[in-house]
């Protein structure tokens, strides 16, 4: 075994990332393979040329771990990719009338202009993401043990329709400044997968205080 000083610890950003992925037995197990080469290569080559590697081999896990979800239960993904596309179709377009009801109930166009100019700006781009991060928990809860599966594939159908639609439209109307504008529909994409995220970290906190 190779001494493990605690500033040569694994980085623990790089296996929680991990821990989104892989549970259990499964990521405890690469979990330590990954740790004995970390610690081998930091001996040899030091702490910084370790810590890329280790970074690398996680990323490099990410996409094997999302396929396995796929090759393991693929119904139960595949249903969670279709549910979560159906309830952002359904749910999306009555985000912006419901906040401009809520406007025209409280009448904050009369009495907060000022509200009224944040809510019928930035607060429908925050209801926009709003809607995302729940399409994310959703896909999540239908897909136990393995919630960011879906929600990747879901995310990486998110994006590609917004590469296409945009390079669509650009072609259209020659405005080449609207692709500016795909960081933000990227931002759909990234929604979903924290919705998911959220949904993973506390089922693992719950069973950790379960296991206590």
């Amino acid at each position: 075994m190779f001494p493990r000083p605690k500033l040569d610890q694994p980085p623990r950003p790089a296996a929680s990332l991990l821990g989104l992925f892989a549970a259990g037995d499964e990521r405890d197990l690469i979990i330590g393979d990954l740790s004995e080469e970390y610690f081998q290569r930091a001996s040899l080559s030091g702490r910084g040329p370790a810590r890329i590697w280790y970074w690398r081999q996680i990323l490099k896990s990410l996409p094997h771990l999302v396929g396995s979800a796929f090759r393991t239960s693929p119904w139960t993904t595949i249903f969670a990719v279709i549910a979560g596309f159906e309830f952002r179709r359904l749910i999306g377009p009555r985000m912006e009338p419901a906040i401009f009801a809520l406007i025209d109930r409280w009448q904050i166009y009369d009495h907060h202009f000022s509200i009224y100019l944040f809510l019928a700006s930035t607060g429908l781009d925050i209801g926009h993401l709003i809607t995302y991060l729940m399409v994310g928990a959703l896909v999540a809860f239908i897909a136990r043990r393995s919630e960011m599966s879906p929600a990747v594939a879901l995310g990486l159908i998110y994006a590609g329709m917004a590469v296409v639609g945009s390079v669509w439209f650009v072609l259209k109307s020659h405005e080449f400044a609207y692709l500016l504008r795909l960081s933000w529909y990227f931002s759909d994409a990234f929604a979903v997968v924290a919705g998911a995220a959220l949904v993973r970290i506390s089922r693992s906190h719950r069973t950790r205080l379960a296991v206590q």
